[in-house]
């Protein structure tokens, strides 16, 4: 009988490597789409370098047209604050967190998946208590109407993947695996682009604040100027009320300041995984902010391998193109084979004695004919499922180019708008300067010199702000162009891959 029961499953064995060499997998095959044939990222070449002016962040970029990122851009603004806060945010931002775990769940579903490339083996043992109605129906030879029975079997079952449902099903879940290892990819590089950025605007709020509080101490100056003319006689009251006036609006611009610099420090707070009352001790400035001088550009064709979004549409891509074959293999005839083998006793020493073992090997052929449509039209929102997703993958496409674009023609603009507010900020205080010596003497009208306090107040504050956006934008442009991930040796910050890689993600993940 030993015998018997490993012939059957030997044959087993050998139909089911032969459904899987033999088999074929329905629906479309996916291939990655190709990139985007463009030169360039604006309709005209820009400029290889941007314009300078000689205050701090307003040093000349220049771009390096194919040259690569570094996995670890933010350490090019030279500040150990914030290369600080950026580790603390790799290892306790909650988000990162929340996509790390996704890509485990998607991982072991996964290899999860991978279960139906074998068959399913159950074994059970069942001792029951029983007694039969010996007139109707007497089960034992000897008519005792109570007796035991034990049971002990081994069940085995294995579908063909003859159209390769299975594999296609396999596929979807490897897809969706590499789609979320490219969302937490683009969760680590939102994470720390949203740290530099808050970092800077941080900085851009306390040279506002610096600046109004200078221009209010020269207010108050002038305040203090005209009321000791005011009892000489020397001006008239309104002169001394518009002045008041203009103290007080300065002043009354200082709160609205400090509350953004209170929701910008709650804002990096969080960032790095801490509550509001547990706030680093970092805090920023410009002068402590480098501004990249050599700016990597990479080339177009490039960028589909490098943006995290863009990876993950494809990887959603590849799923929807795989849910095809698995709505197709629906539809066609499904082939199985199964083997039942154990052994049956009223006592529980004789369960294994020869005469007492049986088996069964069957195979089934199941064709669906009516589903009320449902086969169908699950196959028909599959196809349109795939023309989504493709049509998704090329929005992003198309927003990561934007994104590139926009940022390079605010690098531009941005370089202008520093050397114009520079030139701006001077013209001003030489004004304001002026005005003031002439205050002092007496021979200058009020409303002048309330103007050249107004107009030195907007160019400073105007000024600290074009600064700003000359460090915020070459942050954007780094997390524009992927954020260098594919540089980064360190498995465990987010279980990067190489670029270009074509390993799946069972191999990269395991």
């Amino acid at each position: 009988m030993k015998v018997t029961i490993h012939k059957h499953l030997a044959v087993l064995a050998a139909c089911s490597s032969l459904a899987l060499v033999a088999g074929c997998a329905v629906g479309p095959d996916f291939s990655r789409p190709a990139a985007p044939t463009v030169t360039g990222y604006t309709p005209e070449a820009l400029a290889a370098e941007t314009a300078s002016a000689k205050i701090k962040g307003g040093e000349v970029q220049r771009f390096a047209d194919g040259h690569d990122i570094p996995a670890q851009w933010w350490e090019l603004f030279h500040s150990k604050k914030l290369n600080t806060l950026i580790e603390a945010a790799l290892k306790n931002n909650a988000d990162l967190q929340v996509a790390q775990a996704a890509l485990r769940v998607a991982q072991e579903n996964y290899y999860a998946g991978q279960g139906v490339y074998y068959p399913s083996i159950g074994a059970n043992f069942t001792p029951s208590r029983n007694k039969n109605a010996v007139q109707l129906s007497p089960t034992l030879n000897s008519y005792v109407p109570y007796f035991n029975l034990f049971t002990a079997q081994v069940n085995v079952a294995y579908t063909f993947d003859v159209f390769g449902g299975n594999r296609r099903q396999v596929e979807t879940l490897e897809a969706m695996a590499d789609s979320q290892k490219f969302q937490l990819e683009a969760t680590y590089l939102t994470l720390t682009s949203n740290v530099v950025a808050a970092a800077v605007q941080e900085a851009s709020l306390r040279g506002q604040i610096a600046a109004t509080e200078t221009i209010i101490k020269v207010e108050s100056d002038t305040l203090d100027i005209y009321r000791r003319r005011l009892a000489l006689g020397d001006v008239a009251g309104a002169d001394v009320a518009a002045q008041e006036t203009a103290l007080a609006q300065a002043v009354a611009t200082l709160p609205v300041l400090k509350k953004q610099l209170a929701q910008q420090r709650d804002a990096l707070t969080a960032l790095v995984g801490r509550l509001p009352s547990d706030e680093p001790a970092e805090t920023f400035d410009l002068d402590g902010l480098e501004l990249p001088q050599d700016l990597p550009l990479s080339l177009p064709s490039k960028l589909v391998e490098q943006r995290p979004d863009i990876r993950s549409a494809e990887g959603q891509l590849h799923a929807a193109s795989a849910q095809v074959g698995v709505a197709i293999s629906n539809m066609l005839p499904q082939i199985t084979l199964s083997a039942n083998i154990g052994t049956v006793a009223t006592q529980a020493n004789q369960l294994f004695m020869p005469y007492n073992g049986f088996w069964t090997l069957a195979g089934g052929f199941a064709q669906p004919i009516f589903q009320g449509g449902e086969l169908l039209h699950k196959t028909r929102a599959a196809r349109a499922n795939l023309d989504q997703a493709a049509a998704q993958y090329r929005s992003t496409v198309i927003t990561a180019f934007q994104n590139v674009a926009d940022t390079l023609r605010a690098l531009q603009n941005d370089a202008d708008a520093v050397k114009a507010n520079l030139t701006a900020e001077r013209a001003a205080a030489d004004s304001l300067d002026i005005a003031l010596k002439m205050q002092k003497l007496g021979n200058i009208s009020y409303l002048t010199v309330l103007n050249a306090q107004q107009a030195y107040q907007q160019a400073v504050i105007n000024l600290v702000q074009a600064q700003a956006n000359r460090y915020a934008d070459t942050a954007a442009l780094f997390q524009a162009l992927g954020g260098g991930w594919w540089n980064r040796h360190d498995p465990d910050a987010s279980n990067a891959v190489a670029l270009n890689s074509n390993q799946p993600a069972s191999a990269i993940l395991r």
